[in-house]
This record gives C-alpha cells, structure tokens and sequence, in this order.
C-alpha cells in the first residue's frame, strides 16, 4: 500500500494549517520552507522528483538524515534544527489521522527528540553602534534612505524581521498618537507608539516616490516586498560600513533580531519596567523579557553594590560527616 506524499502535503497546509487551524502567514511560510529543504534534500537522497514521492519514502531514517545535513552542510543551530523539526512532527500529527495504517511509522517519526542547546547571552548593540548604523546608508540615493528608514524603524519599534518586511504603507498613522500597527506571532496586532525621529523620518519616507505606486511600506526597487534574505543582506553591507567607524561591530554577529534586542534594551536602560518591554515587543509571556535583565551589565552592577561587603571572618567549607555525603561531594 502506497500513499502519494505530494497530495498529502498539500492537504496539510490547505485544510490542516490555513482552513482547520488558521495559523498565520508567518507559520505557513516557515512550515513551507522546512518542506521545500526536505524535498530538495530527499530529492537528492532518493533520486525521485518531489511529486513522484510517496510517505513510504518519508521514514525516521530520511528524517534524520535531513537533520543531520542541515548541521553538517548548512551549519544550522540548535534553533533551526527545532523549528525544523517541529514543522515536521506537526506533519505528522497530521499523518495519524489521515493515515492510520502507517502509525508505526508516524511513531517511530515523532518520537526524534529535539536538541538542547546552551542558552547564550542576549546580543545587543550599545547607543555608540547604533548611531554607526544608522549613519551608514548613503541617504543621497532613495535605497539608502529607505534603509535608513527601515534599519530606524526596526531599533525603535522592536519589530520582529516578518512584522517589519510584512508593513503596508496603512500601517503608519502620523497624527496625533502617532503610531504603526503590525500583526505578530499567532495573529495578535500589536500597536506601537512612534518616537519624534521615527515619526519625521517615516512622514519623508511616505512622500518619497513610490515604485509602481507599491502600497509596501520598504518595498523593492520593483515594488515588490522585500524577502528576509534581502533584509539581512542589507543590515550585513551596513555593518560591514559602519565597523569602519566602529570596530566593536566586527566581534558581533548582527542579525535583524539583534536589532530587536537592541531596541529592548534601550528601553530597559531608560528605566522601562520589564512588563511594559514585554508588551512592546510582543511577547507571549513576561519570561521572554528576563533575558534582557540578565544581560544588562548595569543593573547587575547596581545590585552587587547593595550587598554589604563580607565580614573579615574566615570561610569555612562546610565538611560532611557521612559517607553518602562525602563521596557526593567529592564528585
């Protein structure tokens, strides 16, 4: 019994993802580029065509095999190899339902564990690596200066890389309350209040003229949206000017998400409660945010300076006196 493997994933994203659950854009395309690697990769595996494929060929080995290129090939963190995993166990859930018959299979798929992965140290750029940044784009020519929008914009608002390449130019209200409006994660709206600079810089950028009248607040020379790819391809050309003039930009890896932490942070130094940073940004829970306070050298120091100094007494390491104890201290 052979079941077609493209017809099923058709149904996944048609009726499971956009029709039953109606999860948002953002997870359909995050879901279909995991797809689009694993054909490309079972492709070359297998040596058929996707849409000769069928779900006898999708067992745990191929699946493994698929995560395991993209470790060694793509070089992929612990991160992406779990966000490609889950798209694919989310398939799968599916699958059980759809086809019972193969639930060993679907099993022996689901039971992948995922990885762990350390748990580093929130990046961030300071006050002086920002100005650097927004001082690189050549404001003379209209892709600079929509860069130098864009790049403001994503450290004053916090906005996640899909909310900011996913603005319309109806999104920005420059009126009393001035304020731009993006749909985040799990469909949620989420209103942003501007600062005086944004608000003079997006009202110059909306009078800027328009390729093929776009209604896309950054879009392409073409009109078109732009992709993530071409986002981090900018941000990597700005830095990369901006190290010129500030060289601690060279030992960070700058992505469009440090530009969120980024904005979190400033707002954290300003003095901004961390559930009011936590609304800012989106957040599904105020635990998301303590990453920023465990980053935050400042209040660190501010904290350690509070306790008392220690008294001149000696230190005594405590010693057991059982044998349990003993033998499990000396581990």
């Amino acid at each position: 019994m052979t079941s077609s493997l493209p017809r099923l994933i058709e149904r996944f994203f048609t009726q499971r993802l956009m029709r039953q659950r109606n999860v948002s854009m953002h997870t359909v395309a995050s879901y279909r580029d995991t797809f689009k690697l694993f054909l490309r990769f079972a492709h070359r595996k297998t040596g058929k065509p996707p849409s000769s494929l069928v779900l006898e060929d999708f067992d745990a080995e191929l699946v493994i095999a698929f995560l395991d290129d993209l470790t060694e090939e793509r070089r992929a963190g612990t991160t992406t190899y779990n966000l490609r995993l889950t798209a694919i166990r989310a398939f799968f859930r599916f699958l059980a339902f759809e086809e019972p018959a193969f639930s060993h299979q679907i099993q022996r798929v689901l039971a992948i564990p995922g990885k762990i992965g350390a748990k580093r140290e929130v990046q961030f750029l300071v006050r002086d690596e920002i100005k650097a940044l927004l001082a690189a784009p050549d404001k003379r020519s209209w892709v600079g200066r929509r860069d130098y929008c864009l790049l403001l914009t994503a450290i004053q608002t916090g906005m996640r890389l899909s909310e900011l390449v996913g603005l319309d130019r109806g999104a920005v209200t420059l009126d009393a309350g001035a304020h731009i409006r993006c749909f985040g994660k799990g469909r949620k709206e989420r209103v942003t209040p501007l600062t005086k600079i944004l608000r003079a810089v997006l009202k110059q950028w909306l009078d800027e003229p328009r390729p093929g009248h776009s209604d896309i607040l950054f879009p392409t020379v073409h009109g078109s949206r732009m992709s993530p790819d071409a986002v981090q391809y900018l941000l990597a050309k700005h830095v990369k000017q901006a190290a010129q003039q500030c060289p601690s930009l060279r030992a960070k890896r700058i992505s469009p998400h440090v530009l969120r932490h980024s904005a979190a942070m400033e707002l954290l130094d300003a003095g901004v409660d961390s559930t009011v940073i936590s609304l800012w940004l989106g957040h599904e829970s105020t635990r998301s945010t303590q990453a920023y306070l465990h980053a935050h050298l400042a209040i660190k120091e501010t904290a350690l300076a509070k306790v008392d100094a220690l008294n001149e007494q000696p230190f005594r390491r405590f010693k057991a006196d059982d044998k349990l104890l003993s033998f499990l201290d000396d581990l």
